[in-house]
């Protein structure tokens, strides 16, 4: 999965990079010029200074390229790669993660803001707990104008079964990135969450009760534009996660929890296995199931989908 990266469309030549900065920041983009200067930003005006900025074009036809060269003839620390043709996010990722250097991993999308302090935090963190592997913390949403109309606190990692606790302000060491092979190429849109979930079998995770990062919630996202597709590779990760349970009803129960929360997916199929694994987990939840059917119901009414 971790491709050895093109080097073509990198602004800098190696001789002229820096020292080899403790964190690495990945940032991936595709045609992402709205918000692309904010996100940069963010990054290179961190308290925390010791770091690269990887940028991976991933085939962009906007100003994209533009913009990132700007950054990189101005700032050491930043580095583009330019990909041709379009990998995808988790490809991009994988890109990015194959040049980073440093001992501490870290990505962000273009449209998001970390906070100031975000990096510095996450590595004291991490400094604090050298048993774990990986930091993440709580973060704010915002609209397109950046209007905050939302705050996410991260559940422990313990609670992963039940939906992605982890985050969008996350640090974690480079060791967790070679174990992994890095993002599953094949998922994309829950790439992340398919990440965290392998990773929470092996590493150990620290929560900060912080809020690190601004996360854009906007009519591109591409959760609105990919969200049956989405959630349809969420339900397969899940059922793989759920074949190493051995206890029925926590089994049952993260079937519900997941069968439950899809608004554009009914996932009958899991419903109906966690009635079999455990009908009394699931009799417990019988009025959230009629009114979850009912809704699914009323959409394939309205649109003709179901």
């Amino acid at each position: 999965m971790m491709d050895q990266p093109k080097a073509c469309g990198d602004t800098r030549a190696t001789a002229t990079l820096p020292l080899i900065p403790r964190i690495s920041v990945v940032l991936p983009v595709h045609n992402g010029e709205a918000y692309l200067d904010l996100a940069i930003a963010s990054i290179l005006g961190q308290t925390f200074t010791d770091l690269e900025l990887i940028c991976v074009d991933d085939g962009s036809t906007d100003s994209t390229p533009q913009i990132l060269d700007r950054y990189a003839a101005a700032d050491p620390r930043v580095r583009v790669i330019t990909n041709r043709p379009n990998r995808g996010l988790p490809g991009a990722l994988n890109v990015g993660f194959a040049a980073a250097r440093g001992a501490l991993h870290c990505w962000t999308s273009d449209d998001n803001i970390a906070r100031p302090h975000m990096l510095e935090r996450l590595a004291a963190a991490l400094d604090d707990h050298p048993e774990a592997a990986i930091a993440h913390a709580n973060y704010s949403v915002i609209d397109d104008h950046g209007a905050v109309t939302g705050y996410q606190k991260v559940g422990p990692a313990s609670e992963i079964l039940f939906g992605n606790r982890i985050g969008a302000a996350f640090l974690y060491r480079a060791e967790v990135t070679r174990r992994l092979d890095g993002y599953d190429e094949l998922l994309f849109g829950v790439e992340d969450y398919d990440f965290w979930l392998r990773a929470a079998r092996s590493f150990t995770f620290v929560t900060l009760d912080e809020d690190l990062y601004l996360y854009r919630r906007h009519g591109a996202s591409l959760t609105d534009r990919r969200a049956r597709a989405i959630h349809r590779l969420c339900a397969r990760i899940i059922l793989r996660e759920l074949a190493l349970v051995d206890d029925p009803a926590l089994h049952a129960k993260v079937l519900l929890a997941h069968g439950l929360a899809s608004r554009v997916d009914p996932r009958l199929g899991m419903l109906l296995k966690a009635l079999i694994l455990s009908p009394s987990t699931a009799l417990m939840r019988l009025p959230a199931i009629v009114r979850h059917l009912a809704a699914h119901l009323r959409r394939h009414c309205l649109y003709g989908t179901i």
